[in-house]
């Protein structure tokens, strides 16, 4: 009888040996090593979109002409959708802002898009630099005309994209988060290290 339960027990443990065998590979796709990073108030980073690419949409730039995301092409770029009647945008600005100087560069830059109303710029713009944010470029696309907010499929504001220099989308972060602490700038220097390697 005791013979039979050992035989029992190595057959079940063959049997789950083997499972995981066959499950490991069943072409799951290698886990995302940026998720790690979801954590502390970048808790809500969402990297469900990944992959997808940049929005086509156009924004206006500080003297009036257009330009588009695609225009920062082989630069890893923190888009951040903001306005001035948003709280939390206010509030993670100048975090953003001491993103832009420790980290700005070659390869990495913030892009912050207000969607303020056109009637509002000139305010949008020197709330950006009241706010401790003046090193970021002001960049602006009203919702009446918001294709880039739309295409890029924002929900609600802030809402926070970082796009690697093929243009496609890494993770996403709604809401607002301490984009100037150590989480965040660990984050930030994991992608590019990983962007170099490609």
């Amino acid at each position: 009888m005791i013979r039979y339960a050992f035989i029992g027990l190595f057959l079940v443990a063959l049997a789950t040996v083997v499972y995981v065998l066959i499950s490991a590979s069943g072409g799951k796709a290698p886990d995302n090593s940026l998720e790690r990073f979801a954590a502390g108030t970048l808790a809500k980073l969402d990297f469900t979109l990944a992959g997808q690419p940049a929005p086509s949409g156009t924004f206006d730039q500080a003297d009036g002409t257009g330009a588009d995301l695609a225009s920062f092409r082989g630069k890893t770029i923190l888009v951040n959708y903001w306005a001035t009647w948003c709280a939390p945008c206010e509030k993670e600005m100048p975090a953003l802002g001491a993103l832009q100087g420790a980290r700005a560069g070659e390869a990495f830059e913030v892009v912050a898009i207000s969607i303020d109303a056109d009637e509002d710029v000139e305010y949008a713009k020197r709330r950006l630099t009241e706010l401790g944010a003046a090193n970021i470029p002001f960049r602006h696309a009203p919702l009446d005309r918001g294709d880039i907010v739309y295409g890029a499929n924002v929900q609600g504001f802030p809402t926070t994209i970082l796009y690697g220099p093929d243009g496609l989308e890494i993770a996403r972060l709604s809401g607002e988060a301490d984009w100037a602490g150590a989480e965040a700038v660990q984050f930030i220097d994991a992608a590019l290290r990983q962007a170099s390697k490609r």
